[in-house]
């Protein structure tokens, strides 16, 4: 059986020259998708010929008869041409538009390289999956968001430094959409021939180092709930960072941690454990964790300074703020995130 194709995979076989004729793209990352779109444009259309022989649209604007047009059309004065079709979830689900499309997957024009794509959190086409060159376009793991900032930063025309780039995700974290806003944000103000520092980074996005979402969630883990507390004010001004994404990332780390004191109470070996986190990491693949290697360390660290019922108490704190930030109140996030830490670090403790 051979192995399902990757990201990867689907750009080097494009730079050596195999266009496919269908591709369907899917799964939670869409920026990725738009960028591997924009690949096969590049090496399947000559930008002179674009104007005739490249079609790109929204399947919303789009019924069977006109998408019968799109696809078989011959390309004008080029080899090939390139029909781009995006957002599949706007037909409905028995749309006449869908036999077109199957009909069509089925008997590919040799001169047409048509690309379609389902938005991220839609269910993929069954029978579409089935015939089509299909690819999920899954999430980065951190180590590559960082190098796909410093590659999208080279895109944009500007340089930045690999400890920029770091501080810019550990900022923003790991959302493409969001990332891409403010990597062009740096563009136009970087100076030229002199790559991005975390210094501009962090007085572009209003965050000093050592004040990022990142930090404050080590701070907790740590057990230095004083501390948190305090920098509340100034984390939640970070453009991007909310209430929901804090708790979301701290209960993420103290399920780890969580895991972490279990194993140690089950007589794992502590030098062996933050390995043994990061392999339970690179299975569940959580989103908005940073650098995998780092939150197994810090997980490791950290168990020995709680213990499971404190552990089990901070984690429903969490759930309980997430509750509270997702209803309508008149305590702000700050006041229910200093509650929840208060809960989740004892008070006598806090006090």
């Amino acid at each position: 059986m051979a192995a399902a194709p990757t990201l990867s995979s689907v750009y080097r076989e494009i730079r050596d020259g195999t266009l496919r004729p269908v591709y369907y793209l899917t799964g939670p990352e869409d920026v990725l998708k738009d960028e591997l779109a924009k690949h096969i444009i590049e090496h399947a259309v000559e930008p002179g010929s674009r104007d005739f022989n490249l079609d790109i649209r929204s399947a919303g604007d789009l019924d069977g008869e006109s998408l019968h047009a799109l696809v078989e059309t011959p390309p004008m004065l080029a080899e090939r041409r390139v029909v781009y079709v995006k957002s599949l979830e706007h037909w409905r689900k028995n749309a006449k538009v869908w036999k077109v499309l199957l009909k069509y997957v089925e008997h590919p024009s040799p001169t047409t390289v048509l690309i379609v794509t389902h938005s991220a959190g839609e269910k993929p086409h069954t029978a579409l999956a089935n015939t089509a060159f299909t690819l999920a376009v899954d999430r980065l793991s951190p180590s590559r968001v960082v190098r796909w900032i410093e590659r999208r930063a080279k895109d944009n025309g500007f340089a930045i430094d690999p400890a920029a780039a770091s501080f810019l995700q550990q900022v923003v974290g790991d959302h493409l959409m969001t990332l891409t806003t403010e990597i062009a944000k740096l563009g136009a103000v970087v100076q030229e021939g002199t790559p991005a520092t975390p210094e501009l980074v962090g007085q572009l996005v209003g965050v000093r180092q050592g004040e990022t979402p990142d930090d404050w969630v080590s701070v907790v883990l740590q057990r230095d709930i004083g501390r948190a507390i305090g920098m509340l004010e100034n984390v939640l001004a970070v453009a991007g960072v909310t209430g929901v994404r804090l708790v979301s990332q701290l209960g993420t780390s103290l399920i780890g941690v969580r895991l972490a004191r279990a194993l140690l109470d089950a007589g794992a070996q502590e030098r062996k454990l933050p390995l043994t986190l990061f392999e339970a990491i690179r299975g569940a693949r959580p989103a908005g964790l940073g650098d995998w290697k780092v939150a197994s360390r810090r997980w490791a660290d950290a168990a020995g300074l709680w213990t499971r019922t404190e552990l089990d108490r901070g984690i429903r704190a969490g759930r309980d703020a997430d509750k509270a930030l997702k209803s309508t109140t008149v305590t702000g996030d700050r006041g229910i995130l200093t509650e929840m830490l208060l809960t989740t670090g004892g008070r006598k403790a806090a006090a």
